[in-house]
């Protein structure tokens, strides 16, 4: 099998899938996601996925987030006959159509702030997996870039350094540690399910 590389034309992506769940369908919405994710993990470049659950009793609405390390692997998974056949069991426990977004980059960050999700790595976990990224990654780019920026102000090589820290970690370290490092990050979730 062919393996996807990251590129400008085949970027990593993020889909939010918003369902309003039917009354009294809760317990078997969230049995469906279990089948969902489950089924998704075992298609190439999955990443993992979030599960956030309505917040207010009176609104049943779930955002599911499906992470991909390329948007050719997200179109394989969006293809498949799998995926159709589990969209087709959450119809009969939904209202209308599902809303889908398929994003990249830094926009997940903020879109999902206000939404506490069922079972997040916690936190303590994803600062050791942003440290282990950023730390070596900054003393890199200081070597390399440090002979050329050296005669420019503070604030002009910091902004250089930032730049550059900000596209590799969105683009091709972060999903790499996410996934390198996903069985201890979701070690919980996978003792649940």
């Amino acid at each position: 099998m062919e393996r996807q590389t990251n590129t400008d034309d085949n970027p990593p992506v993020t889909v939010t899938v918003k369902r309003i769940v039917k009354p009294g369908c809760e317990k078997e919405f969230e049995e469906f996601l279990i089948g969902i994710i489950n089924a998704s993990m075992t298609f190439e470049g999955h990443l993992g996925t979030n599960v956030f659950p309505p917040t207010d009793p009176t609104h049943r609405e779930y955002l599911i987030v499906f992470k991909f390390n390329t948007r050719s692997n997200l179109e394989r998974w969006e293809r498949s006959k799998c995926r159709r056949q589990w969209f087709a069991r959450g119809e009969s426990l939904t209202v209308g159509s599902p809303i889908i977004e398929v994003i990249t980059g830094l926009e997940t960050w903020f879109t999902l702030s206000r939404n506490k999700p069922i079972i997040p790595p916690p936190r303590y976990k994803m600062a050791v997996i942003t440290w282990l990224a950023i730390f070596p990654l900054v003393n890199l780019i200081n070597l390399i870039l440090a002979p050329i920026l050296s005669n420019l102000p503070s604030p002009q090589r910091t902004l250089i350094l930032t730049v550059i820290l900000v596209h590799l970690m969105t683009y091709i370290v972060m999903p790499r540690m996410t996934r390198i490092f996903a069985f201890w990050l979701y070690s919980k979730a996978t003792k649940n399910n």
